[in-house]
């Protein structure tokens, strides 16, 4: 009989090397030993098997280490050499591309890629590893290969400012896989190698969920949620006769308006309408609300699929015109926002 399949990780890190990373150098190795020493670690605690993959890019492309166990990687200390320019298209390209002809026999196989650049690309029209030599020709294949990537593919880049998030956009990457870091400072590539680690820890735990990939990589918010991403995660409906909604016309107090509305208040029973961007703490539940329906999906594989790891965390509350996202309270005195929702459970 078939046993649960494996949990195969693909995770690769496609490393800018040119002559201008030079300063970092020391601590682009430091940063990429903690990622792969955190793969491990996690790896691990959550019975994945992780395989790594490092590309170096400057004026060529080059792979240094090939989809190797995670518990068997070496330092990138001999590995990694800076001088050049950035060929940060063909990096993509090529990365990719080899990927692709990696075996995905029995598993369920998934492939989480981050570039880190700290330049606009400049390099790669004139890349042996370019499929082409016309800067508009190559720009048309990042975006025609990350349009059609399968679903078990996640691409994620880290620009230095925000003409390299608008270059990354034109080029298909989409906009919540592009993270802007601080390229002038040490202290930057550390705060970016946090950033790379939480949203490996989001990728790793929505795996255990069933979710292959994700096009919302740096984003914690509604925007994540959709229908198959509900399902892959294994959200169930609640009991429509466990929770009532009720719609707020006023500011106002949460246990003022619970018991104005002729119920009763019970701490942490009543979960308000995320209207504005703020802190989640790792206690508090969510629910998502279908609007068509109002059928309520609760559970802690809602944390999971908005992304939230169990430690504070700012959420925005993005745009989505099917689901609604509601946060458990715990304080008597949470104002309520007009014009929004209030989900009582139980």
């Amino acid at each position: 009989m078939a046993g649960k399949q494996n949990y195969i990780n693909h995770v690769a890190l496609v490393l800018d090397a040119s002559s201008s990373m030079s300063h970092l150098s020391g601590k682009v190795v430091d940063v990429a030993d903690e990622q792969i020493a955190y793969l491990a670690r996690r790896s691990r605690e959550l019975d994945q098997e992780t395989r790594v993959t490092v590309y170096v890019f400057s004026n060529t492309v080059e792979c240094v280490i090939y989809d190797k166990d995670v518990l068997r990687m070496p330092s990138l200390k001999q590995l990694y050499r800076t001088g050049g320019m950035t060929a940060l298209l063909a990096a993509a390209l090529k990365s990719q591309r080899e990927l692709a002809q990696t075996a995905q026999l029995y598993g369920d196989h998934s492939f989480l890629t981050f570039v880190l650049t700290d330049g606009q690309e400049n390099a790669s029209h004139h890349c042996p590893d370019a499929p082409s030599r016309k800067p508009r020709e190559l720009v048309q294949a990042v975006a025609t290969m990350i349009e059609t990537q399968a679903d078990n593919w996640t691409l994620a880049v880290l620009v230095p400012d925000q003409m390299g998030k608008r270059e990354a956009m034109q080029y298909g990457f989409p906009k919540d896989n592009i993270a802007v870091w601080d390229a002038t400072s040490t202290q930057g590539l550390q705060e970016a190698g946090e950033v790379i680690k939480q949203a490996t820890e989001k990728f790793m735990v929505g795996r255990s969920k069933g979710i292959r990939g994700t096009r919302a990589m740096f984003s914690t918010g509604a925007e994540t949620v959709n229908k198959d991403t509900i399902e892959a995660a294994g959200l169930r409906p609640a009991d429509p006769s466990g929770y009532q909604l009720l719609s707020v016309d006023r500011a106002a107090a949460i246990r003022d308006w619970i018991v104005e509305s002729g119920h009763t208040y019970r701490t942490g029973g009543a979960f308000y309408q995320l209207s504005k961007s703020e802190k989640i703490q790792a206690r508090k539940q969510i629910a998502v609300l279908e609007k068509k329906t109002d059928r309520v999906y609760t559970g802690p594989e809602a944390r999971a699929l908005l992304g939230l790891p169990d430690a504070e965390v700012r959420v925005k509350p993005d745009h989505n015109d099917e689901f609604t996202i509601f946060v458990q309270s715990t304080s008597v005195n949470r104002k309520l926002v007009p014009q929004t929702r209030l989900l009582l459970m139980g």
